[in-house]
């Protein structure tokens, strides 16, 4: 992973002032270092022109990648560089083609998201069946919460399919809810006790057959398929009418103060760790299984500091496109080697930043569609 500092001259001031953003990008082919096993707040708005939005929103993402001064420097942009390995042929076995992540620390003073991606960390029947981890995880508070649970949320995972004997009975005998709904239980109790600290977790677990997702919190999983974006997560946000309804009912309130919180405290209304909000905030993820098929085409786990200010729908027409090689990151430095899920993940991070995100972005591509061979 490369951690890059960029730069960008405040201009019309007296001074020079310089803000500093750090970023850290990476790209790896699925077969790279395989270990061995041990309401959608983003969709477009319902109703009215819709075809009429869509192309605004299609016109906007083009003047933005396509805006350059005369000289071909891009205006008033912070310098980026990206480098990553040229990807091998991906094997069949493989459970995906590519994947690649960016973090970005934005106008934040701390970096308080983690990503992980475990390659091939659970496997059943002998090895035949293999599974990839990724996970996005957004701390509030401060970062400890998010550390820990990319150090040992996966790792919790294979213990409690270990623990249950589930591997002799292989894929079919798992009950991926209860599983993770116990994992999310034993690593909320794992991390830092008597503290306002906390962090949401939204993670796949992806095989050749299946993903599993589990959700706690505001960050999100979407995956294109033929083209559509849909959701594999619903943001849990206070006023959402059923956590609404459940923070009430265990006798807490949720106070519009600077948005929808918590007690007036927190923005979203399901996390691990915040122990001084429960039992009002919880740390059950909810989780949705899905088959895959072959039109599946890639999926992208992010925190909100993407959601907030790009739609699913317009996350998913970037991400085709840099994975098609039509788009690139508008940032002068290195670029990749031919684009890929790295490049897309750069990009959404990119994007998110012009539109005014002013939150930490995390964003992991995970390509689904196999490929003889590409570049990443």
């Amino acid at each position: 992973m490369n951690e890059v500092l960029s730069v960008i001259k405040t201009l019309n001031s007296r001074r020079r002032r310089l803000k500093i953003r750090r970023m850290r990008y990476t790209c790896q082919n699925s077969r790279s270092h395989v270990t061995s096993s041990g309401g959608d707040g983003g969709t477009e708005r319902k109703g009215g022109n819709l075809w009429g939005e869509y192309k605004k929103e299609e016109k906007k993402i083009e003047e933005f990648f396509g805006a350059k001064t005369k000289d071909g420097n891009e205006s008033k942009e912070e310098s980026l560089s990206l480098t990553s390995p040229r990807n091998d042929v991906v094997s069949e076995d493989d459970a995906v083609s590519s994947h690649g992540s960016a973090s970005v620390i934005g106008m934040r003073k701390e970096m308080e998201d983690t990503v992980k991606v475990e390659l091939g960390f659970l496997s059943f029947n002998g090895g035949e069946k293999k599974y990839d981890f990724y996970g996005v995880y957004d701390g509030h508070g401060g970062a400890l919460v998010a550390e820990a649970c990319k150090e040992r949320l996966h790792r919790v995972i294979v213990e409690e399919i270990m623990e249950r004997k589930l591997g002799k009975k292989g894929v079919s005998g798992v009950e991926w809810e209860k599983v993770m709904e116990d994992c999310f239980r034993r690593m909320d109790e794992e991390v830092v006790k008597n503290t306002m600290i906390g962090s949401t977790a939204v993670v796949a677990v992806v095989g050749k057959e299946e993903i599993v997702v589990a959700n706690c919190g505001d960050s999100r999983a979407v995956m294109c398929t033929r083209g559509v974006a849909a959701p594999l997560s619903v943001d849990h946000k206070p006023d959402r009418p059923d956590e609404l309804e459940r923070v009430e009912a265990a006798g807490g309130r949720v106070i519009n103060w600077n948005g929808h919180r918590v007690l007036g405290v927190l923005a979203t209304s399901r996390s691990i760790g915040d122990e001084y909000l429960k039992p009002f905030v919880s740390s059950k993820p909810e989780v949705t299984v899905i088959e895959r098929t072959e039109n599946d085409e890639f999926l992208i786990l992010a925190s909100d500091g993407l959601w907030d200010v790009i739609t699913n729908e317009s996350a998913c027409r970037v991400t085709k496109r840099c994975l098609s090689g039509r788009t690139r990151r508008r940032s002068q430095g290195v670029g990749s080697e031919g684009g890929g899920a790295a490049e897309a993940a750069a990009v959404l991070t990119e994007l998110a930043m012009a539109r005014g995100s002013r939150d930490n972005i995390s964003v992991i591509v995970v390509e689904l569609k196999k490929r003889s061979s590409s570049s990443c």
